[in-house]
């Protein structure tokens, strides 16, 4: 029986494209997820912008140091979220939500020890609340799911530095 190169390529072909569709359907997330990844830029974009304003506004030297460590790891956790957005489907935000940009904006106003403590405050709840969503995305099995599991140590450990702050805040007056 003679082969036919065309039908045996053509055969490679059509293999190949459905390799390549079962491979994105492995990478699909639903709605929940691609919401979730597009929420998470917006936040690491707002955090990169507030320990910005930490590191000159900042009073404390441990405010500072925070801010810069915002700014690190949260620009860090951007490029891996932008690359797990276009693997989902998602285009990623340029910038910080609006609720973001409001406390952004309420933070700018302030000085000194004020703005130690409001700062100290916006970071622990702000990190509570991303914690919480981090941890529900953690029990999906999609970029979205491992992104959100390789982030959550990073938050804990920024919650925990942020109430260190607080409680440094308000018993020290932000020295």
């Amino acid at each position: 029986m003679k082969r036919n190169p065309m039908l045996a390529i053509g055969l490679a072909l059509a293999f190949a494209l459905a390799a390549g569709g079962a491979q994105a359907q492995n990478k699909t997330a639903d709605k929940a997820s691609q919401k979730f990844i597009s929420n998470a830029i917006e936040g690491n974009y707002a955090e990169i912008e507030v320990g910005k304003l930490a590191q000159e506004k900042g009073k404390s030297d441990a405010v500072k140091q925070f801010g810069q460590m915002l700014v690190t790891d949260h620009s860090a956790a951007n490029e891996t979220a932008k690359q797990v957005a276009s693997e989902i489907g998602v285009k990623p935000p340029t910038g910080a939500s609006v609720g973001e940009k409001a406390t952004y904006l309420r933070l700018k106003m302030l000085s000194g020890d004020t703005f130690d403590r409001a700062f100290a405050r916006a970071m622990v709840s702000d990190h509570k609340s991303d914690i919480k969503a981090f941890q529900k995305e953690t029990t999906k099995n999609d970029p979205a799911g491992e992104f959100a599991k390789q982030t959550l140590p990073t938050l804990q450990k920024h919650l925990q530095s942020a109430q260190q702050l607080q409680q440094k805040s308000q018993t020290t007056g932000s020295k």
